[in-house]
Parts: C-alpha cells; sequence; structure tokens
C-alpha cells in the first residue's frame, strides 16, 4: 500500500462517523489534495466550541461561511458577528466561478449555489433588529464586572438594585442608574443612610463616571426596552433551515467595551434562559465571534473570569461558542482548552515573535506522522487550513492540512436594494424597532423629588403663617397691655374723686348734727 493509500485510509476512518455531520474540505497531503478524503465535522460535537485562526486574507471568513450554511441546511440556527460587514451575501446564492467548479471537482463534493434565510440584527443605528436589554436583566453583579468596579463599588450597585426592588422602580436604561445613583447621596441621602446606611459620594461619583465612559461608546442605545428575547435567535424557516442571524458590527471596532458589554449579557441570557441539553444529536444554537480579541484584548480580569465561565458551562445548553481570530495567542488559554474544532490557517512568520508564537500554536494539535505542524502552518495557501477535531466519542480526529470547500452563497455584501428587501421581510423589525420609554426610575424619582420639594414648600409655608400668626398675636397682646396702661392714671385719678367726695359727704352730715 502506498504513502498516498495509507494516508487516505487514515484519513476517511478517522472521519468516520455514524451520525450527521458537516464536510467540510478534503484532506491534502505533500500539498496535494486526496480526492475523497473528507474531513467531516460530526454535528453531535459542534457544541464543543471552536477556533477560526489565520493571517489576515487567508480564508477565516469563508471557513466561518462554510460552517454557517451546513449549519442552517441541518436545522440549527446560527449567530454571526460581523465586524468587516462582508457576511451579508449569505442571503443570496453564488454566482458560481471557474475556480470554485475546479475546488470543489479536486475535494470530490458537488457545488450548488443557494442562499440562506438571513436576519440582520444591530447594537447601533444602523439598519436592522435593534438589540437592546434593561439595566435590571443585568443584575448587579454583572454590571459591576462590565464597568469593573472595586468590591466597595459593587457593594453600592448591589444596594440601588435592592432599593428600587423594595420600592418597585424599574432600572431600564441608563438614565435610570444614573438618577439613582445621584438621588442617594442627595435628596435621597437621609432615607438611604436609615435603610442602607452611608453611601460615599466618592464611589457614587467613580461609578458614574464609569457609565459615562460606557455611554460614550453607544451603551445608551443598547440599555433599555424593548428587550431582545434570546428564543427569536433559535427560528427555523419554512424549509427546515436555521435563521443565519449577522449582527452587523461595523460601527463599533472602536467600542470594544460595548461589544464586551453586548457578548456578555448575550451569553448569560442564553445559559439563564435556554434548558439543558444533555448529550444531544445537535446543538441548539451555534455563535461566531469574529474578530474575538476585540473582547479579550480590552475585557478586565473580572470580565475574564466571567467569559470563561460561562464557555465552560454554556455548552451543556446545547450553543456552541466559534471564535474567529488572526493569531490562537489572542484567545486566553483557559478558554483556548475549551476548544473542541481548530481550523488553523496560514500564520506569517515575519518577526522572532511571530516565529514563536508559531511554535506555541503548532503545539495546540495532536501529533501526526504525516505533518511537520510548524512547516505546514507557513505554508498553507489560501483556503487551506490545518484542522483537527473531535469524533462522536470526544476524541480528536486525525490531524489533516484540509482543501477547504467553497461557500454555496454569495462572498460578498448585500446591496442596499437587496438589504431594504430583508428588512421589510422582516417579523423582528417591527417587533423590536419601536423605541418605548415607559414610565421608570428616571421619572418615579424625579415625581418622588417633586413631590418632597412641594411637600416641604408647603412645610416651610405653613411654618411661616404660623409664624405670622403668633407674631400678630403677639402684637395685638401688647396693643391691649398699652390701652391698659394709659387708662391707670384716670382710674386712679377717678377713683381718688369718688373716695374724696365720700369722705365730704360723711363730713357733712356729721358738723349738721
Amino acid at each position: 500500500m502506498t504513502t498516498k493509500e495509507t494516508f487516505f485510509k487514515y484519513i476517511t476512518e478517522g472521519n468516520a462517523t455514524k451520525g450527521d455531520f458537516i464536510p467540510i474540505g478534503a484532506a491534502m497531503l505533500n500539498g496535494e489534495t486526496i480526492t475523497g478524503a473528507h474531513v467531516k465535522i460530526p454535528l453531535k460535537t459542534m457544541n464543543r466550541h471552536g477556533l477560526i485562526a489565520g493571517a489576515t486574507g487567508t480564508g477565516k471568513t469563508k471557513s466561518l461561511q462554510v460552517l454557517a450554511e451546513n449549519l442552517s441546511d441541518k436545522g440549527v440556527p446560527v449567530l454571526l458577528m460581523d465586524i468587516k460587514g462582508d457576511l451579508s451575501g449569505i442571503a443570496q446564492p453564488s454566482p458560481g466561478h471557474p475556480k470554485i467548479t475546479q475546488r470543489q471537482e479536486k475535494i470530490g463534493l458537488p457545488f450548488e449555489a443557494k442562499g440562506f434565510p438571513v436576519e440582520i440584527l444591530t447594537l447601533s443605528e444602523q439598519e436592522g433588529v435593534r438589540l437592546r436589554a434593561t439595566v435590571s436583566e443585568f443584575g448587579p453583579v454583572l454590571l459591576s464586572r462590565i464597568l469593573d468596579l472595586s468590591e466597595t463599588q459593587s457593594g453600592i450597585v448591589s444596594v440601588i438594585f435592592q432599593y428600587c426592588d423594595n420600592n418597585k422602580l424599574p432600572l431600564l436604561d441608563l438614565k435610570d442608574f444614573k438618577k439613582i445613583l445621584q438621588y442617594a447621596t442627595q435628596e435621597g441621602k437621609d432615607e438611604f443612610n436609615e435603610a442602607y446606611g452611608r453611601i460615599s459620594t466618592a464611589s457614587t461619583g467613580s461609578i458614574l463616571r464609569k457609565i459615562v465612559e460606557l455611554e460614550q461608546q453607544g451603551a445608551d442605545l443598547f440599555f433599555g426596552e424593548t428587550s431582545f428575547d434570546t428564543q427569536d435567535l433559535l427560528r427555523i424557516d419554512e424549509n427546515g433551515r436555521g435563521y443565519i442571524n449577522i449582527i452587523r458590527l461595523t460601527d463599533i471596532q472602536d467600542k470594544p467595551q460595548l461589544f464586551s458589554t453586548f457578548m456578555l449579557s448575550l451569553l448569560a441570557e442564553i445559559y439563564s434562559t435556554f434548558p439543558e441539553q444533555g448529550d444531544s444529536e445537535r446543538p441548539e444554537l451555534i455563535i461566531f465571534i469574529d474578530e474575538a480579541h476585540l473582547i479579550f484584548n480590552e475585557a478586565s480580569k473580572a470580565l475574564l473570569n466571567q467569559i470563561e465561565s460561562i464557555v465552560k458551562l454554556i455548552r451543556s445548553k446545547g450553543v456552541g461558542l466559534y471564535f474567529v481570530t488572526q493569531n490562537p495567542t489572542d484567545v486566553p488559554e483557559d478558554v483556548l482548552s475549551q476548544l473542541g474544532l481548530k481550523i488553523q490557517h496560514a500564520l506569517r512568520a515575519f518577526t522572532a515573535k511571530d516565529r514563536k508564537a508559531i511554535k506555541l500554536t503548532a503545539q495546540n494539535y495532536p501529533d501526526s506522522e504525516y505533518y511537520d505542524t510548524e512547516e505546514v502552518l507557513t505554508s498553507l495557501g489560501i483556503g487551506e487550513a490545518l484542522v483537527s477535531a473531535l469524533d462522536e466519542k470526544g476524541r480528536p480526529t486525525p490531524l489533516a492540512a484540509t482543501m477547504m470547500r467553497a461557500p454555496m452563497s454569495r462572498m460578498d455584501v448585500l446591496t442596499d436594494e437587496e438589504l431594504d428587501n430583508l428588512y421589510k421581510q422582516s417579523h423582528l423589525v417591527k417587533k423590536y424597532n419601536e423605541t418605548i420609554d415607559r414610565e421608570s426610575a428616571y421619572e418615579l424619582l424625579n415625581e418622588k423629588i417633586k413631590q418632597a420639594e412641594a411637600d416641604d414648600l408647603k412645610e416651610k409655608a405653613q411654618k411661616e403663617q404660623e409664624a405670622l400668626e403668633k407674631a400678630q398675636a403677639k402684637k395685638r397682646s401688647r396693643s391691649s397691655s398699652s390701652r391698659s396702661s394709659a387708662m391707670n392714671p384716670i382710674v386712679k385719678v377717678l377713683t381718688s374723686a369718688t373716695f374724696i367726695r365720700s369722705v365730704f359727704g360723711i363730713l357733712t352730715k356729721v358738723m349738721k348734727k
């Protein structure tokens, strides 16, 4: 048996599967594509998370597109983070090309051009289904981690949430939260001191500054109503295909804190609301996070710990997370160790640091008698990748340099007219794009403050009236006393005259006798 035949057997037996699977390409040996030596990913293990990495222009986005298309075809919904704005073309079929036909023939897979059910979502003022969440839904712990608060500041946030719960004050958006922070150290200071102890103005000032920083990245658009229901990510179309939900993030590349806030909120919401799946035959949802370094490079230690915890736990909900980035070292080791599928496109070694990174990357893959992993990583062409997956029993499949299959949909963006048609057909746009600003903590506290001010004015006016009446009574009393004093001499004179007349009358009577 020749080396080529041995290799073919090695790949096909190592990729044998009884359940449903996604064929992503054919294995290569010494630069030659071995037709029919298909590299497969069992659908059952797609919730074990994954990584798509490689230098710019090596085909990462196309690999993401291939996985998303095939998952949709299998009835699995997908959520894509579209940082570069080049994934909307999934909604339209590929126009085809001789090079695509040639590639598919080498791989040994037929090519079928088709579009897929797509929903365009947005975090900003771009067109699409608006994604929002309320401050209350974040809760004190998650919000404190997003803001990177100290232990003391986090305690104040917990007190704020408790006060709002006790007093039925809805915390919907950031202006609600800022208002209650202000109230706690100003108008409502005595009330808070009595119920929860003294709250430091220095601490609330620091929290307010963190909130302003978040607002400057556009978070005021994200926090509010109507909250997005994560169940709407799980829709299936009339043909049994899962919806591919694409979040347009082209305008927040310079707003990593907002991106991290959204991602952490989404993952926490999914984890808390999705039921346990157990060891199911297919995932419930697959999430692709493009340009993953935007999350990890700017994240605080607390935020990283939260992400790592969710990555470890969320697969039990049937959710797979796939990080797309230029270099595997962009992903923390604790997260990287949880990733079952690795699709590694070419890496380029221009510096000593690059060569060191390639050496470290090679150590993340199982040994193979057919490949020098470090050498392969730098010699892969466009649309080729080193692939390591898990079989149905959770064991690594044979390491394979792979000619990746071509996407079935368009490898380009939709036109403005095509996007408009998508928006018009969307039921979710109608559901979520109306901004609701119902009565919440901001309005209720303003009303409470106004009422308190009115009560204070009323009490002050009443006290002034009482003081006026008291002064007037005192004045009347003094006036009466003065009149009495003025009459006293006259009374005395009259009394004396009467007495004298009486005496003279008596004397006259005596003398007559």
